[in-house]
């Protein structure tokens, strides 16, 4: 049986016993073990729950595991001296063990289940979930999870999975359902909408119609999210390995614009942004797939770049020269977006400088050459260039140019720069002014 609301009476337990899936002890971090052990020496339930157990039943190895039980933040604190509290929305426990974190969390219950948990709970005007710390049995915790799939509870007591909303049956159907009223979950926390699109495109599974049916309407919810937690959630999408199926999905269903509205402009106006994004994604999945390192700051400028163009052009109409337009754009861009995604300079700085070099790359000549390829950025911002041609910009011969000088050493790329023809970025050496002969002197 399916809880058809959050307020649904208790949902049928199935048990399914160690011999009928194919979680194993061998595929289960150690560490989480041990706090499943401890706490249930100390006399708590304890069980895995959520992606742990989905990943695995899916064949995939989990990146993290996650422990729910009846012990209070409080009292799982106590048990573990190398643990911390954290959190205010979600009160959790964080267990380390080395550089492993198993994460600990109270079961939940629903916000209307008693008077007395009020002060422990905070809901917005729009539904929204503010502080989550109303604590309930197994039975009440399940149905506070977002999707069937992630509602499996596996415990090393007798390595069964306790599933309370046909998770399992989901799993093998390759579907991915809200429990509960989609509508009323949604409004809990907006960020589900992204988490449905996100795990559609990583696990290549479909989103059930009733579970997909008010997003598009409820898409404007996400414009409410803090602008930090929405910077943590964008790097999930576009860094899953599956950034582009993500991002075609997130457009399907509305979900780019709130967090990219001037980006989303730019895509309406030209088709040359949406390949250049394309051309991104496409690039940063197949370097995740080859475990080579991606930075965020690469992505928003790509993401971004439309926008800065735009409002570069809007500056210099006014008569702003192009170098000190550029430098306006760039503040007002990151400014406006900031409302939505608040990048960290530590990835926006490197973003400007991208930026700033595609105008100083097809300025080759003298020693400007060598001091661009000496700059830390340069890398990006060639990579960048390269992105800009593959997405249709007419800059093979400058491309080529620069992968060449790249290989070569110092007298050879000192031939390459004056190879080039004078053109209206090189400066013509200025003759000297004859002075006129002063007079002579007896």
């Amino acid at each position: 049986m399916r809880p058809s609301s959050q307020n649904s009476s208790a949902p049928t337990q199935t048990v399914i016993a160690r011999d009928h899936h194919t979680v194993s002890r061998r595929q289960i971090s150690e560490s989480a073990l041990k706090v499943l052990r401890r706490l249930r020496d100390s006399g708590f339930d304890a069980y895995l729950v959520g992606g742990c157990i989905r990943d695995i039943l899916l064949g995939h190895h989990p990146k993290d595991f996650d422990v729910a039980t009846n012990a209070t933040p409080e009292q799982v604190r106590g048990l573990f001296r190398n643990s911390r509290l954290i959190g205010r929305r979600f009160k959790l426990v964080h267990v380390q063990f080395g550089r492993e974190i198993i994460e600990v969390a109270t079961f939940r219950a629903d916000h209307d289940s008693a008077t007395k948990h009020q002060q422990t709970s905070k809901v917005s005007s729009s539904g929204r979930i503010l502080r989550d710390n109303v604590y309930g049995n197994i039975e009440q915790d399940a149905l506070r999870r977002d999707f069937t799939m992630n509602a499996l509870y596996y415990t090393s007591a007798d390595f069964s999975i306790h599933d309370y909303t046909n998770g399992l049956r989901d799993i093998k159907q390759r579907k991915i359902r809200l429990i509960g009223d989609p509508k009323t979950r949604y409004q809990e926390d907006p960020v589900r909408m992204l988490r449905a699109v996100r795990f559609a495109a990583k696990l290549d599974f479909t989103i059930e119609k009733a579970t997909a049916a008010p997003i598009k309407e409820l898409a404007p919810l996400l414009e409410d999210i803090p602008a930090a937690r929405m910077f943590d959630e964008v790097l999930k999408l576009l860094q899953s390995g599956k950034g582009l199926k993500t991002f075609h999905l997130m457009q399907e269903y509305d979900l780019f614009r709130p967090l990219f509205p001037a980006t989303d402009q730019a895509l309406q106006q030209d088709p040359f942004y949406q390949r250049l994004i394309e051309q991104a994604l496409s690039n940063t999945d197949e370097r995740l797939r080859q475990q080579k390192p991606v930075t965020p700051a690469f992505l928003f400028a790509t993401m971004l770049w439309g926008p800065l163009l735009a409002c570069r052009k809007d500056i210099e109409d006014q008569g702003i020269p192009p170098i000190p337009a550029l430098q306006q754009a760039m503040q007002v861009v990151l400014s406006n977006q900031a409302n939505h995604i608040s990048i960290p300079k530590r990835f926006s700085i490197p973003m400007r400088e991208i930026w700033e070099q595609q105008d100083r790359l097809p300025r080759r000549h003298g020693k400007r050459s060598d001091q661009l390829l000496e700059h830390p950025r340069f890398r990006a911002s060639y990579d960048f260039m390269l992105l800009r041609e593959q997405a249709g910009e007419p800059l093979k011969e400058l491309c080529d140019w620069w992968t060449e000088y790249q290989k070569l050493d110092e007298g050879d790329r000192k031939k390459m720069v004056q190879a080039l023809s004078p053109g209206k970025n090189s400066r013509p050496r200025r003759r000297r002014r004859k002075s006129a002969p002063g007079p002579t002197t007896q």
